[in-house]
């Protein structure tokens, strides 16, 4: 990343009001998380027969993950479509990403009841079922932690190369050539884990038939939930960025990230209107117009979508205010389909109802606070974030935006 922006630490006081709020939430989050583990999983969720699974995994899991793709959609612009001039969005990027996809992967321990034998995922290969999705998840997303703190490495090496303990210092110069060799290897693997198990999430709700409602069931949930986490994973960088430059009074990098807009907006539209197409190809498109919540979700998912895509086209993409406001609304449709999909969308009966209890709450926030405290902590004390925005150099002309 130096050879395109140099990123310092941004320094400054750690335990600021807002950090210790978050201290307060995250030690909440570990008490409940500490019941959970003493009384049992039974005894902390309201999770049952019916309802296999809660927010531990359509928040945590299914949304995280989409909302950590941020690194996976800014690689596929920077390496893939050789759009250099995002790269100093890469790094902090990559720091969200690893961030989202550890503790989703602490939440899979949390909500897994015999959690003690999840090592047997990778290692019982004799006993892998080679149709299933959800091992294709775990594999993926197991591997992908590791890959996405790998990629994310040369901070911590370029932290050490300027240590004032020398052995420090002759690590960082022993083994970041290394790294760098092999670095184009690893990002090449963590561009096809995420399309790899963020389509295997979409077949996930293929496969309880009979459960899902018509707006939500398709065969083409796997290419839905791909683009919705590229989509999601760059609103997630624009609201990174955004709330960087103003929480810590950074320089603007609004002409940076409004050159995302308009492949943005393409996208939204091409998801919803593969969306309504392939409703009224199956002959369910009827089902929206039947009232009931996961109708009025629909509806709420489809025009913050539509209007997400047209404000991404007008004149207040090139404001702070208007492309962060923009930007809020993607996340949050993004946010609703993911969900719906997973928890209002599946209905397993009449006898069965879910609603998350107080420790499952309790630990996501919990989990949540945590994640940014230590996104605050390393970018303060590492070189995350970029020293020169490129937001201060002239805007590329119109004809190299990717529109």
């Amino acid at each position: 990343m130096s050879a395109h922006a140099h990123a310092e630490p941004l320094g400054g006081k750690l335990l600021t009001p807002t950090f210790k709020v978050l201290m307060a939430i995250g030690a909440l989050g570990i008490v409940a998380l500490a019941i959970r583990y003493i009384m049992g999983l039974g005894a902390a969720s309201a999770m049952t027969d019916g309802y296999a699974w809660g927010i531990w995994i359509a928040i945590d899991v299914v949304v995280g993950t989409a909302i950590g793709c941020g690194g996976y959609a800014m690689a596929l612009l920077v390496y893939l479509a050789n759009k250099g001039e995002y790269h100093p969005l890469v790094r902090p990027a990559m720091l969200t990403g690893a961030l989202g996809y550890t503790f989703a992967a602490t939440s899979i321990l949390i909500d897994v009841g015999r959690y003690w034998s999840i090592w047997k995922i990778p290692t019982y290969v004799t006993w892998w079922n080679f149709n299933s999705a959800l091992l294709e998840v775990a594999l993926c997303v197991m591997t992908y932690v590791f890959v996405l703190w790998i990629e994310f490495s040369p901070t911590f090496f370029e932290w050490m190369k300027k240590s004032k303990f020398p052995r420090l210092r002759s690590l960082s110069e022993a083994w970041h050539p290394r790294l760098d060799r092999v670095l184009p290897w690893v990002i090449a693997l963590g561009m096809l884990l995420p399309t790899m198990h963020q389509s295997s999430l979409g077949t996930t709700m293929m496969l309880p038939v009979s459960k899902m409602h018509p707006l939500y069931l398709s065969p083409l949930l796997p290419l839905l939930f791909l683009v919705n986490c590229i989509v999601l994973g760059y609103g997630a960088v624009i609201l990174e960025a955004t709330i960087s430059s103003v929480a810590w009074k950074r320089p603007d990098e609004t002409g940076l990230l409004s050159r995302l807009a308009p492949l943005m907006s393409w996208l939204l539209l091409a998801w919803a209107a593969i969306r309504f197409v392939d409703l009224v190809v199956r002959g369910s498109f009827g089902a929206a117009f039947r009232f009931d919540l996961s109708m009025v979700m629909f509806w709420v998912e489809m025009i913050l979508t539509v209007v997400s895509a047209v404000l991404l086209r007008t004149p207040r993409r090139n404001t702070r205010s208007g492309l962060f406001g923009t930007a809020v609304l993607v996340v949050v449709a993004g946010v609703l389909y993911r969900f719906d999909s997973y928890v209002i969308a599946y209905d397993p009966g009449s006898n069965w109802s879910y609603f998350p209890s107080v420790l499952e709450m309790l630990i996501t926030t919990g989990l949540v606070a945590i994640e940014i405290m230590i996104y605050i902590f390393l970018v303060k004390y590492f070189p995350v974030l970029s020293a020169e925005p490129k937001a201060e150099r002239a805007p590329a002309p119109a004809a190299r935006g990717i529109a």
